[in-house]
C-alpha cells in the first residue's frame, strides 16, 4: 500500500512538472500575498518545503506537517517587500495528544498610504488612501500513522483599497508521507519524505464599496427626468491564487550532531507557469546549547520569465529550560529587477 501511494505521488510530480501549456493567465488572480512564503527557514531553502515542513509554518506550506509537532509553538515573521510594502505573520499551534494539532495564523500585507491624484489635479488632491490585505486561518493536522500525516486549513481572506473591499473563504489541504527509502540511519523520519498540498481553493474576491457609485443620466436627451440617478459599477469576481505543490526530500547525512536535508518541490499555479524549487539545509547541534542552521536554494527553475533566483539563510535555535526552544532565522531572496529582500522570523516552543 505504501509503495502504491508513493508511486502515485511521483506520477503526480511528473504531471505537474510537464503537464501545462501556455497561456499562463498571469495577472488573473487577486490576493496574491497568499503566494508569499511564510517563515525564514522555508524562504531560505528556495521555498522547497512542502515535504520538509514539520513546524508551525506548516500551516502555510502543508498543514499535514502540524501533526509532527512535539510541543506547542508560536512564530512571528516580518518581511519588508518591494515598493515599501510590508508583510507580517503571526501564528500559534497547540498540540493535543491523541487528537492532533490545532493552529491559528494571521497574515497581513500593508501597502502603506498613497496620495490621491486626478486628471485635473495630477500633483495631488491633498488626500491619501490606504490599501491592505490580510488572512486569518484555522488549521488542523494529525499524524494518522507512523508514515502518514494529514492536515487542513480554513482561511478568511480580506482585501481593501480606499473605500472598497472584498472577502473570500479558502481551504488548504495537505498530506505528508515518511518512508524508509534512502534512509541512511534506518529510521523512517530520516528517509524519503513526500509532501503534497493544495492551497487557496475557495470563493472569488468581488470588490464592493462607495467608490463604485456614479451619477447617471439615463435619458440625457429628454427633460423632466432625474438627471443624476445613483448608479453603480458591477465588478466581476477575481479568483484566488490556487497552488498545487508536490515535493520530496531526503537526508543524505544524519549523525548525532549533524544533519543535511535536500529538497525539491514542483508547483502548478493557476496564474503562472509551472516551476521547480530546490533547497538544502545543513544543521549542526551543540548538545546542551542548541542548533545552528545554514540554508540555501533556488526558486523558480523552469518558470517562464522568472524574476526569482538564489535564496540563502541561517538560523539559531537555542535550548532553554525544560527542553523549550527559541528560534531565530533570517532569509535572503533575490527577486531580479526588484533587487533583493530579507525575511526575519522568531519563534518559541514550549
Amino acid at each position: 500500500m505504501k509503495i502504491k501511494v508513493t508511486f502515485i505521488l511521483l506520477m503526480l510530480f511528473t504531471y505537474v512538472l510537464f503537464g501545462q501549456n501556455k497561456p499562463y493567465r498571469v495577472g488573473t488572480t487577486a490576493a496574491n500575498f497568499l503566494e508569499m512564503g511564510i517563515g525564514s527557514a522555508a524562504n531560505s531553502m528556495g521555498e522547497a518545503y512542502v515535504s520538509v515542513a514539520e513546524d508551525i509554518s506548516s500551516m502555510y506550506w502543508n498543514p499535514a506537517g502540524l501533526g509532527y509537532l512535539e510541543s506547542n509553538e508560536v512564530l512571528f515573521m516580518y518581511q519588508p517587500w518591494i515598493a515599501d510594502i510590508k508583510v507580517s505573520y503571526a501564528g500559534a499551534a497547540i498540540v493535543l495528544p491523541s487528537i492532533g494539532t490545532l493552529g491559528l495564523s494571521v497574515t497581513n500585507m500593508d501597502f502603506g498610504r498613497t496620495e490621491v491624484t486626478t486628471m485635473a489635479m495630477q500633483e495631488g488632491t491633498g488626500e491619501t488612501y490606504s490599501a491592505g490585505e490580510y488572512s486569518i486561518g484555522l488549521s488542523y493536522g494529525r499524524k494518522i500513522a507512523d508514515w502518514f500525516g494529514f492536515g487542513a486549513s480554513v482561511k478568511w481572506i480580506s482585501s481593501s483599497i480606499w473605500h472598497m473591499s472584498a472577502n473570500a473563504l479558502a481551504l488548504d489541504l495537505g498530506v505528508k508521507i515518511n518512508s524508509h527509502f534512502f534512509s541512511f540511519s534506518g529510521n523512517r523520519e530520516d528517509g524519503l519524505n513526500i509532501g503534497m498540498s493544495i492551497s487557496n481553493y475557495g470563493t472569488s474576491l468581488k470588490y464592493e464599496g462607495i467608490d463604485l457609485l456614479v451619477p447617471v443620466d439615463i435619458l440625457p436627451n429628454e427633460n423632466g427626468n432625474y438627471k443624476d440617478i445613483e448608479g453603480q459599477y458591477k465588478l466581476q469576481g477575481w479568483e484566488l491564487p490556487l497552488i498545487f505543490r508536490v515535493g520530496a526530500s531526503i537526508k543524505p547525512i544524519v549523525t548525532e550532531t549533524q544533519e543535511v536535508i535536500i529538497a525539491v518541490d514542483a508547483l502548478h499555479p493557476n496564474n503562472n507557469s509551472e516551476s521547480v524549487n530546490v533547497g538544502f539545509q545543513y544543521g549542526i547541534k551543540f548538545i546542551g546549547f542548541g542548533q545552528f542552521y545554514f540554508r540555501g536554494g533556488y526558486r523558480g527553475l523552469y518558470m517562464d520569465e522568472s524574476e526569482y533566483g538564489l535564496t540563502l539563510g541561517a538560523g539559531v535555535h537555542l535550548t532553554l529550560l525544560n527542553n523549550n526552544n527559541i528560534k531565530m532565522d533570517v532569509a535572503y531572496k533575490d527577486i531580479g529587477i526588484f533587487d533583493n529582500t530579507l525575511t526575519y522570523s522568531i519563534g518559541v516552543t514550549f
